[in-house]
């Protein structure tokens, strides 16, 4: 009985310091250098071709503050704390919805980590300095 008591604990436990690490990933993803060190970087090097300087596919710019929030030809692509509702997000996974599923990019899936990077940026509410990224 004690036994089984103590194994409950360090589940318990081992729990509780799993959602404090979660609770800090995501509070560093609410900063706005996490966005300009993490987040923008993988905009660059995947997205800006399309969607960036003078590009605009879609009516998306991606290198704007205003262009990121404003969304494009298909409405907002951000909703801030909610990855699952982000067109951004499921479109990155490959998972874009079944009538028009444009995997973006469209050649080559972004890698695992760079997904997660952009999901925890989506759930720490889509932090963008006001002072806006990189034209």
């Amino acid at each position: 009985m004690v036994r089984v008591s103590m194994v409950r604990a360090v589940v318990l436990l081992a729990g509780a310091v799993g959602a404090t690490a979660v609770r800090a990933a995501d509070d560093e993803a609410a900063k706005p250098e996490f966005y300009t060190q993490k987040v923008r970087p993988i905009f660059e090097a995947n997205c800006y071709r399309c969607h960036g300087g003078m590009n605009h596919r879609g009516g998306l710019s991606l290198a704007t503050r205003e262009g990121i929030l404003k969304g494009g030809k298909d409405g907002v692509v951000l909703k801030p704390g909610d990855p699952a509702s982000s067109l951004l997000v499921r479109l990155i996974r490959h998972e874009g919805p079944a009538d028009d599923p444009r995997p973006m990019p469209p050649k080559a899936k972004l890698s695992d980590v760079d997904i997660a990077t952009v999901e925890r940026w989506v759930r720490a509410g889509a932090i963008i300095p006001v002072t806006g990224p990189k034209q």
